[in-house]
């Protein structure tokens, strides 16, 4: 890895975790400066733009979610247990395998729906491939009939990411984690039933 590229890397490792808590409008260069100890020049020198730290940034919490998420998912055998995983996570604190602030999606995604379409796109591609990996563990719970026959893969998969996405925005924003519990709790239910 070439000097320029560790500096890249390093600059996004440092300000993902501030991304992720604050938002792209909430992240100033100073904060970026702070937490990388680098001067303005050296960001942009790497970065053309704000826009371009956020895009890496979020790309960045993304693959450290999921290589969260799929690493649990491995430790367990059954199709519903890989669907119960997020639901399991959820107001456990975050080891240190899993980005800073929580869900980029949920952190990104509202922010950027009206402000910022190359962030709108990326949350949204994550969500598509979101769904695409629920619909084949249900479509393989269906074949190993572990997951009823009628089931409707993509019915159910957005409706897993809806819960599970609502659960946490609820809680977040009323500050009642018992409110996204109880709906966490109604998902493993859903889940069950399928």
């Amino acid at each position: 890895m070439s000097k320029a590229e560790k500096t890249k890397e390093f600059i996004v490792e440092k300000t993902a975790p501030i991304f992720n808590k604050k938002g792209f409008a909430g992240t100033s260069l100073s904060d970026m400066t702070e937490a990388t100890g680098l001067t303005k020049g050296s960001i942009y020198g790497n970065f053309a733009n704000k826009d371009e730290v956020a895009l890496a940034s979020f790309d960045y919490n993304l693959r450290k979610m999921r290589s969260f998420i799929y690493a649990e998912e491995e430790k367990v055998e059954t199709i519903k247990e890989k669907l119960m995983v997020r639901t399991r996570l959820f107001g456990k604190e975050r080891p240190l395998a899993y980005p800073e602030g929580g869900c980029p999606l949920l952190n990104t995604g509202p922010e950027a729906d009206d402000t910022h379409p190359a962030l709108r796109a990326r949350v949204a591609d994550a969500i598509e491939r979101w769904k695409e990996r629920t619909i084949s563990m249900i479509e393989e719970g269906i074949r190993n009939k572990e997951i009823s026959p009628d089931t409707d893969a993509e019915q159910a998969a957005l409706t897993l990411i809806s819960m599970i996405q609502g659960a946490i925005f609820v809680a977040r924003t009323t500050g009642k984690l018992e409110y996204g519990k109880r709906v966490m709790e109604s998902t493993r239910k859903y889940i069950e039933s399928l």
